[in-house]
């Protein structure tokens, strides 16, 4: 069995839509990020950096005690290898996917999370940030398009890679991307939203879903923004 220390966001529904896609045996184990549950220590004892997603397999390969793992894209690495399953085994095709799972780590993911913190959430209006970071996410989604120009998935196959940034696209609307500019995402995008298992992935969590984008109330923000545990 696995836990899934999860909210529904982009990073969270990475993880879940990999588990069913793969076909792994999994329970959820909700960790409220806008309550501060990800400061308890006994998710800092999985997850230093008090993010979620974190794992816990408690059946790993090899046996012994349970495996716990933080980082969503370390996670994806793990239970790729522990399925055998979207990470290809020869090193050209294995180091293409990991090269734009690192992508999405380093550049899709963080630049979206900032875009969409001054777009949505922060107090006042910050011109320079918005420019920024919104000509970063332009910047990216380019990238990804010209990818995309002559291949159904990021690398060729159905990926980690796929599952990694399609949760990040996913809040294009929000973001104010108008996702017609990028026609190969926009066709990328539209096929993968076809897969049941991705479909039940993204779907893990809908009524919690619902609070989190709600929107923040004070307490949250001071919690999210201000990453007080107090």
């Amino acid at each position: 069995m696995i836990d899934l220390h999860y909210w529904p966001t982009p990073n969270g529904w990475k993880i879940s839509i990999a588990l069913e896609e793969m076909g792994l045996e999994y329970r959820i184990v909700p960790v409220h990020i806008g309550r501060g549950e990800q400061f308890r220590p006994e998710f800092l004892a999985i997850s230093p950096n008090n993010r979620m997603p974190a794992l816990v397999d408690h059946a790993p390969e090899g046996g012994g005690p349970p495996l716990s793992i933080f980082e969503s894209g370390a996670i994806l690495v793990y239970l790729a290898e522990k399925t055998g399953k979207f990470l290809p085994q020869d090193p050209r095709g294995r180091y293409d996917v990991l090269q734009w799972l690192m992508w999405q780590m380093g550049g899709l993911g963080p630049m979206l999370g900032q875009h969409g913190h001054f777009k949505l959430y922060a107090p006042e209006r910050v011109e320079y940030a918005l420019e920024r970071y919104r000509s970063e996410a332009d910047r990216l989604y380019g990238v990804l398009d010209r990818q995309l120009a002559d291949r159904d998935h990021i690398c060729g196959e159905y990926s980690i890679a796929d599952m990694a940034c399609w949760p990040w696209i996913l809040t294009y609307k929000s973001q104010g991307i108008d996702l017609e500019a990028f026609p190969n995402v926009r066709r990328w995008y539209d096929r993968l939203k076809e897969r049941p298992a991705l479909r039940r992935g993204y779907e893990v969590g809908r009524e919690t879903k619902k609070q989190t984008f709600a929107g923040p109330d004070a307490e949250a923000r001071k919690i999210l923004f201000g990453q007080d545990p107090t």
